[in-house]
This record gives C-alpha cells, sequence and structure tokens, in this order.
C-alpha cells in the first residue's frame, strides 16, 4: 500500500531585516561573477525573539548564471536578553535575468517575480536560553530591497 508522506510543519521564528552597505564587486571569476554585501546592522522580531542585528559580516554572492545568485551570508544578532546568535544562511535567488540586474543596481524588484529561499543555521550558547536553536532546522523566505533584505525565518517541526 502506497502512502503519500506528510510534508513537515513550519513554525515562524522571526523576521531578520539585514541592513547592508555598499556592495563589493570582485568581477566575472570563473565561478561567475562575484561580489560581497558588507553587513552594517538591522533588527530581527518575533514570536519569543527581539533583538539586533550587529555590525559585523558579510553576504558573499556568487553569480554563475544570468538568472541565479547562490548566497552565503555570515552574521551575529544580539537579542534584548544580551544572547548573541551566529547566523550562517545559504540561500538560492532566481528570477528573470533583467530583475536580478535590478537588484544589483539596487532597485527595488516585485518580490513575487523572484524565487528567494534559504537554509539559516543559528547557533547559540549551548547552556543559555536558546540552546534549541543549534538542534533545530530553519528554512526561510527572503527579500531583496534596496537598503537590504529582509528573511522570515520558520523552524522546521
Amino acid at each position: 500500500m502506497e502512502q503519500n508522506p506528510t510534508p513537515p510543519a513550519l513554525d515562524f521564528v522571526a523576521t531578520i531585516e539585514v541592513e547592508v552597505s555598499e556592495t563589493i564587486d570582485i568581477g566575472a571569476t570563473a565561478q561567475g561573477i562575484r561580489r560581497v554585501a558588507p553587513i552594517r546592522g538591522g533588527r530581527v522580531a518575533g514570536p519569543g525573539i527581539q533583538g539586533k542585528v550587529l555590525d559585523a559580516g558579510a553576504d558573499f554572492q556568487r553569480y554563475p548564471t544570468a538568472d541565479l545568485a547562490l548566497l552565503e551570508a555570515n552574521y551575529v544578532l544580539e537579542l534584548e536578553d544580551g544572547q548573541r546568535i551566529l547566523v550562517e544562511n545559504r540561500a538560492v535567488r532566481s528570477a528573470d535575468p533583467a530583475d536580478l540586474e535590478k537588484m544589483m543596481a539596487g532597485q527595488q524588484v516585485d518580490p513575487s517575480r523572484v524565487y528567494f529561499r534559504c537554509v539559516p543555521y543559528l547557533s547559540a550558547d549551548d547552556s543559555g536560553p536558546h540552546a534549541w536553536m543549534n538542534r533545530t532546522l530553519f528554512l526561510g523566505v527572503g527579500e531583496r530591497r534596496p537598503e537590504g533584505v529582509r528573511i522570515d525565518v520558520f523552524r522546521v517541526r
């Protein structure tokens, strides 16, 4: 008897709004166009989680084709309770090449025209109140804005 698998449920954890400064263009490399966006701050807010994004880290971007961006962002959250969380986020952003060019130029593109999904890994002090993050898989939905990135983060149950 064949059964349809049950997909995992998702619980909303927080929205992270990351502010970036001017992107550093590396150029066309053997791996595609490379860019680095320094992370300069922001905020995090969700049920039971409030805080800020520290001025530490960067988003390392690779554009192997005209319609695809592969992103690796590493940065730190500081929650209102003083706990710090390391975020290591891997993302895929895909859109029409003209829309990706607009985003690279700092212009707003309708988020419904862009596939932007990510897998953020959150590391917390293992003896602190957020140790559960170390044992949890998260998924996210992103949106590129002219001033930075918004990521809605969900816990996979």
